[in-house]
């Protein structure tokens, strides 16, 4: 049976300036580090460094984190639109409100609570999509656009149950976007959730996250779920917030 280490990139920087940064990153994920292309040919999947970041390339398709494309939502007047801004209700938190996304992934989501005002916790447990996360969040700490919305912004390679149980004070809001199992094989058209799909297994351990979030003590978790899909462990929420293709499940624990 192959192990979760085989299953990871290789890792690959052609040029000098990457090298050092590259054998860095194959140590860390525990996997072969080439630096020709002689050598890459052949592979079915390779984590590209250069300098425009880091790539996940699998044959046709790649993947890279990217908080730049989060620009058009977020300025112009259409973050106060975003379905998640409005369940995230900011203005209802103190002066520096404080959120966990548990189940990062390359940080959409992260960025918009960032924007709105939140200092945000990205938690994710897979090492190959936690250096893509982290990638993308230092290029976003040199960008004028972004700095400042990065600046709000942390990376936790960590499982989230682990991490949320270790808190030492409650967060005010906490996000769970468990990746939710496809009903055929071929359902994943986008690419990103193609290649996501090869890294990372869709939730198992559902009730543990969600107890995990409960004991962690916030004072809203959000749960985003397709438009149609089942409450996450059960869990009926207070109220739910809708999109034409998703839904964002509020459970409210006020404070007293």
């Amino acid at each position: 049976m192959e192990s979760v280490r085989e299953a990871y990139p290789a890792v690959a920087a052609l040029t000098e300036e990457k090298r050092e940064e590259g054998k860095r990153l194959a140590d860390h994920l525990g996997v072969p580090f080439y630096t020709g292309e002689e050598e890459i040919r052949g592979l079915s999947m390779v984590l590209f460094l250069d300098d425009t970041g880091l790539t996940l390339v699998s044959g046709s398709l790649s993947l890279k984190g990217d908080f730049l494309r989060m620009l058009r939502r977020i300025t112009g007047g259409r973050l106060d639109h975003e379905l998640l801004v409005k369940a995230a209700r900011r203005k209802n938190f103190g002066p520096d409100p404080r959120a966990v996304d548990a189940t990062a992934g390359l940080g959409e989501d992260s960025v918009l609570l960032a924007a709105a005002g939140f200092h945000v916790t990205l938690c994710e447990y897979n090492p190959v999509t936690a250096a893509l996360l982290k990638d993308a969040h230092e290029r976003a700490l040199r960008d004028p656009d972004l700095m400042e919305i990065a600046g709000r912004m942390e990376v936790a390679e960590t499982d989230s149950v682990s991490y949320l149980a270790s808190m030492n004070e409650a967060p005010d809001l906490i996000l769970l976007d468990p990746m939710f199992p496809a009903k055929q094989k071929n359902a994943l058209t986008v690419k990103k959730l193609q290649l996501l799909q090869k890294l990372e297994k869709p939730c198992a351990g559902e009730e543990d996250l969600l107890n995990a979030a409960i004991q962690a003590g916030p004072e809203k978790i959000i749960i985003k779920r397709p438009l149609k899909g089942p409450y996450l462990a059960g869990r009926k929420p207070g109220y739910s917030i809708e999109g034409k293709t998703i839904r964002y499940d509020c459970l409210v624990f006020p404070r007293k």
